[in-house]
């Protein structure tokens, strides 16, 4: 493991943060360096965003979206929401943590002769949000009768909250000369809404007909759900209406709010970000991934929750990431028929 400690001249932090880290190093394969930044251009390059920044393999574990390169002095927020000079031991103790469990995991497979898997994307293999836009886009109705029967599921749903009734459709398909039926079981085989075992509407992506852990207040006053986070972000872009999303932390059940005024996005708290399954598009999202693209209140609460499910792979989206993708997604599903 290699340990970076990126600071200014004179930095009155530097001698703690070495005195913290020598606290909770516990290996022996750690190497630990200094380098002296005085200059703006430096600091973009080696990525410090205040003075001292930790560097572990390259990477800031704290680094906080948003924040642009700088040699002012640098200012942590602990466990305890405390501001101090550098991160707390148990900070930097987390943060060493889950740096070691990947590499630990990466030696067992190589111990036993298994291939092993990447979360990272490499140069040539695809990232996880352009595989889901790419199937966003290739999933979305071009038949007339199946997209117009589309948009009246989504209007319903935004100006209900519910899933429209069999008979309202029924009307849109007779112009079209087929059945409402029959649409709905395309659209469900294309994987744009899902039905329950009863024929009945229980998701048109981005909305759900059941609770999920993502609710939406739009401005209207009518409440719905998000099938998952990227779908929730989509949602006023879709709408060009003003909302407020309501999720929790799934490492640690702590709320994250996502308010959207006049298109600009207000992230409480700041540092969240969103987790995306590599998994998006590789069958019907609902089964696939949905569950697996959440809200976490920091990088490093993604991180952990990532090492604490094997499993799953993907990439961490900054905010302003996580929205242009719900916008490429949804945001021209009812462009001419926008909902206010």
């Amino acid at each position: 493991m290699r340990l970076t400690i990126l600071y200014v001249p004179d930095c009155p932090n530097v001698a703690m943060l070495q005195d913290r880290l020598a606290q909770v190093i516990t290996a022996d394969d750690v190497e630990l360096a200094l380098r002296l930044v005085d200059s703006e251009e430096l600091a973009a390059e080696l990525g410090m965003t205040g003075s001292p920044t930790l560097l572990i393999n390259g990477v800031d574990p704290f680094a906080e979206p948003g924040r642009s390169a700088s040699l002012s002095c640098r200012l942590y927020r602990d466990e305890m929401d405390h501001l101090a000079g550098t991160p707390s031991l148990t900070q930097l103790r987390r943060a060493l943590d889950l740096v070691a469990a990947p590499d630990a995991a990466l030696a067992d497979e190589e111990n036993t002769g298994v291939e092993g898997e990447c979360c990272a994307p490499t140069e040539d293999s695809s990232r996880p949000s352009t595989s889901l836009d790419e199937w966003r886009a290739r999933t979305a109705p071009h038949d007339p009768a199946c997209r117009a029967v589309h948009r009246a599921i989504l209007r319903a749903f935004a100006t209900t909250g519910r899933a429209p009734k069999l008979a309202d459709l029924d009307q849109i398909a007779t112009v079209h000369r087929t059945t409402a039926e029959k649409i709905l079981a395309d659209l469900h085989h294309s994987d744009v809404i899902r039905l329950d075992p009863a024929g009945q509407i229980s998701v048109a992506y981005p909305f759900s007909a059941t609770p999920t852990r993502h609710r939406v207040q739009l401005a209207s006053g009518v409440e719905v759900w998000a099938m998952c986070a990227v779908d929730a972000l989509g949602m006023p872009a879709m709408l060009a209406v003003d909302a407020v999303i309501s999720s929790t932390d799934p490492a640690n059940n702590r709320p994250v709010t996502v308010t959207v005024e006049h298109r600009h996005h207000t992230w409480d708290p700041p540092t969240a970000v969103v987790f995306l399954s590599a998994s998006a598009g590789d069958g019907p999202s609902a089964d696939s991934c949905c569950n697996d693209l959440n809200f976490f209140t920091t990088h490093t609460s993604a991180q952990a929750w990532t090492v604490a499910h094997p499993q799953l792979h993907g990439e961490i989206l900054d905010p302003a990431t996580a929205q242009r993708l719900g916008q490429r997604i949804f945001g021209a599903l009812l462009k001419h028929d926008p909902i206010r």
